[in-house]
């Protein structure tokens, strides 16, 4: 099943993908949240779709695409899970997964706008795989345990500020993680029977320029051992959502140069869908 969530930012309107049709889940849920993932939802969506009781939304295609998952509990991310892209950063492939954290306000649509902090001179793309949790998860006893607590899969761009996330972070990353709208997701949210997620395309461009690309095969620790490994330390929540690294070509390699004004970011993995952000300039709210 594919999943969306279209309209306005705050009134966005849960659907159904099908083919070419929109299909208004709020007979079944009012959003694609924790408590709509925590239960049987893909039954729960066969049995109204079966029975005729999710109406074709009118003018969907028109809408602006939505996160497909409502504001998570928690954004936790891992760090340097491609070989590559951990010594592009001047590191070794971590031999135990790197944790830390996004907050729930940086989950933004992914064809949303993102603003370039104030003062940042170095803003960096970065495309992920996300994993949505549908079950808590807590002290799970393997990785077998994991598949039973995803309810999907997204798309996602981990921007970073690299001076904020390196230069003045005193440790840690996060400072370089939060800014408001640094995390575009979707467009959708796929569940797992849909996608072969040990075996995924990654891609990113820059101004059309190629950028990022590489596959979920070359993840250092896989999305079952994350799940596990993180299961050991937090109780992941249904609806939270987990970042599991982005491979090598951002700008942080030195390679390309850091975002600015006017550039427009593309992401894309395969079976779960494209996004686009133009990235603008900061200006003091008024």
């Amino acid at each position: 099943m594919k999943f969306a969530r279209l309209g306005p930012s705050g009134a966005e309107i849960p659907v159904l993908i099908e083919g070419e049709e929109y299909l208004d889940l709020r007979p079944v849920t009012s959003d694609v949240n924790g408590d709509f993932l925590a239960g049987d939802f893909r039954a729960r969506v066969e049995s109204a779709r079966a029975a005729g009781d999710l109406p074709e939304l009118q003018g969907a295609a028109e809408m602006r695409i939505g996160a497909p998952i409502a504001r998570p509990s928690a954004v936790i991310c891992i760090g340097q899970n491609y070989a590559a892209h951990a010594r592009e950063s001047g590191s070794e492939p971590p031999t135990v997964p790197i944790m830390f954290l996004k907050t729930p306000n940086t989950v933004v649509g992914p064809n949303d706008a993102v603003t370039i902090p104030r003062g940042s001179e170095k803003t960096d793309w970065e495309v992920e795989l996300g994993i949505v949790i549908g079950a808590r998860a807590s002290h799970l006893d393997s990785p077998d345990e994991a598949d039973a607590h995803i309810a999907g899969y997204v798309t996602a761009n981990d921007v970073s500020e690299r001076a904020f996330q390196m230069e003045v972070s005193g440790g840690q990353w996060s400072k370089g993680k939060i800014a408001p709208g640094f995390n575009p997701t979707g467009p959708w949210l796929v569940t797992p029977d849909e996608v072969q997620v040990d075996d995924l395309r990654l891609r990113s461009w820059v101004n059309g320029e190629p950028r990022q690309d590489s596959n979920t095969n070359d993840m250092i620790f896989d999305v079952r051992a994350i799940v596990h490994h993180l299961s050991q330390y937090v109780a992941l929540e249904p609806g939270d959502l987990i970042l599991t690294g982005t491979p090598q070509g951002v700008a942080f390699g030195g390679k390309f140069p850091y975002l600015k004004a006017g550039d427009v970011v593309d992401i894309e993995i395969e079976g779960l869908g494209h996004q686009r952000q133009e990235f603008v300039a900061w200006e003091a709210q008024k």
